[in-house]
């Protein structure tokens, strides 16, 4: 019974976290709050190994990330339904300034939006985020720089593309 509570007190404290995580990487709450779900059951399945990890909120988020891609992968055309359908969803009251970075961040490559927002948001560090991502600390720092170049273009107007991978989804 330990090891429920343990569980669960670590869902309640880590999952909204991580869910908003995963969802500035992969630009879609749909298919973020799946990827979350199944990460957090499968590191229920792999508690007693999950629960010794460095950082098991970690953990949970590269097993969402995995997850979300696998489903692009399989479901591109799925992936593009879900898009056009949350064009017309109401959205709770945000502000303008993030709407414009939500948009922005789906405009530049995966992997940048993925080192930005682990980053940004998580607030990993460039060798944290090499580790997690199975990348050298360079390839991490170029994806940075990439990446805040093109949301700096995108959020003063301009309609750069950045280089270095295709951007929109994986």
């Amino acid at each position: 019974m330990r090891d429920a509570e343990e569980f669960d007190a670590f869902y309640a404290s880590s999952a909204q976290r991580v869910l908003g995580q995963v969802y500035a990487m992969v630009g879609s709450r749909t298919e973020a709050e799946d990827a979350v779900a199944e990460a957090y059951a499968r590191a229920w399945g792999r508690w007693s190994t999950v629960r010794e990890c460095d950082s098991p909120e970690a953990w949970v988020r590269k097993v969402a990330y995995r997850v979300a891609v696998s489903a692009w992968r399989k479901a591109v055309n799925r992936v593009r339904a879900h898009r056009r359908e949350a064009v017309g969803q109401q959205v709770e009251a945000v502000s303008v300034d993030h709407v414009a970075l939500v948009e922005a961040l789906r405009r530049i490559p995966a992997e940048q939006r993925r080192v930005i927002v682990l980053h940004h948001l998580v607030g990993l560090s460039v060798t944290e985020i090499a580790v997690e991502t199975r990348t050298n600390p360079n390839t991490v720092k170029t994806r940075l720089a990439r990446g805040r170049r093109g949301l700096a273009s995108y959020l003063t107007g301009g309609e750069h593309q950045t280089t270095g991978g295709r951007s929109h989804g994986a």
